[in-house]
């Protein structure tokens, strides 16, 4: 490359003081021929202004409130749009990223024409395990992306254009019931508009633990599922897809203890692709043959999610 972009990461944050601190030290650390400023967006949580001093030379460290709606969307939005880098990167307060991250992925989305996202491998840590996830492939499309989530798509491995977040295919969605899903249907629409670049080498270590924002609340799972189906009607042409997805409602409305409607999702499912493991699961968590957290633990000790 004749010339690095600047980037901007952006690190929203919730009640995670000592992680964020890591995140964003090893943020600060990346070996790149470039401007990196660092924009950690407090949500819901009092803001601590003492990050500045991580800053270091070609690397600020800047400290911001989310002052829209309140959650991830939210937050990522805020920090987008305080950010001053050509090129846009989240990443989570738990999560690190690994050295040679921004290079790699600068020098791969400069090596495709009209590209906007660039992605790469994780590795994903729970409770003493860690499993490298990688994708074995370099594009994803939209029809693949409805076919599977690709859990290897982790929100902390994006890095894209701040020019297609601003006037391409646009922001973080804030309609979605309690930010969950968000980064699926941001991945949806970037893949819309281009296809993904990807990079076959885990440049970020993910944590997965108990005290994730997400863990219990099943209710808003179920429901910003439902939502997802409803705003993507592409699904339709996937049937593996949507069973997957109404696999998770399934499995979300039997962990909550609602086991009627676990049951009614749960044919759904199984009308779709009579293989979907994620029916059956939330079956046996409707009828008490398994509890859904031991369920939780057995994935993420392989690491993989429901």
């Amino acid at each position: 490359m004749t010339r690095y972009p600047s980037v901007s990461a952006v690190v929203p944050t919730r009640d995670r003081p000592e992680l964020l601190r890591a995140a964003v030290r090893a943020i600060v650390a990346q070996d790149y021929p470039a401007a990196v400023e660092v924009v950690v967006v407090y949500d819901q949580s009092e803001p601590d202004a003492s990050l500045a001093e991580l800053s270091a030379p070609d690397r600020p460290v800047r400290v911001v409130t989310n002052s829209r709606t309140p959650g991830l969307a939210g937050a990522r939005n805020t920090g987008t749009l305080a950010a001053t880098g050509e090129l846009v990167a989240f990443c989570d307060d738990d999560d690190e990223w690994l050295p040679g991250k921004l290079r790699a992925q600068a020098e791969a989305l400069a090596g495709v024409p009209g590209a906007e996202f660039v992605s790469c491998g994780i590795r994903v840590s729970y409770d003493g395990h860690t499993v490298e996830r990688v994708l074995d492939r370099d594009s994803i499309s939209l029809a693949e992306l409805l076919r599977d989530r690709m859990t290897e798509l982790h929100p902390s491995t994006f890095v894209i254009r701040a020019s297609a977040l601003r006037d391409g295919f646009g922001l973080v969605d804030e309609e979605i019931p309690g930010s969950y899903a968000e980064d699926y249907e941001f991945l949806l629409r970037a893949a819309r508009s281009a296809p993904l670049v990807n990079l076959r080498t885990p440049y970020v270590v993910v944590r997965w633990h108990k005290r994730s924002y997400f863990a219990q609340r099943w209710d808003t799972i179920s429901e910003a599922l439902q939502w997802l189906l409803d705003r993507y009607p592409e699904f339709a042409s996937q049937p593996a897809g949507q069973a997957r997805v109404t696999g998770q409602i399934a499995f979300a409305r039997a962990a909550s203890g609602d086991s009627r409607g676990a049951v009614r999702w749960a044919r759904r499912t199984i009308r779709r692709n009579p293989r979907e493991p994620r029916a059956y699961l939330a079956l046996a968590v409707a009828g008490r043959v398994v509890r859904a957290d031991t369920v939780l633990r057995t994935l993420h000790r392989r690491g993989r999610g429901i």
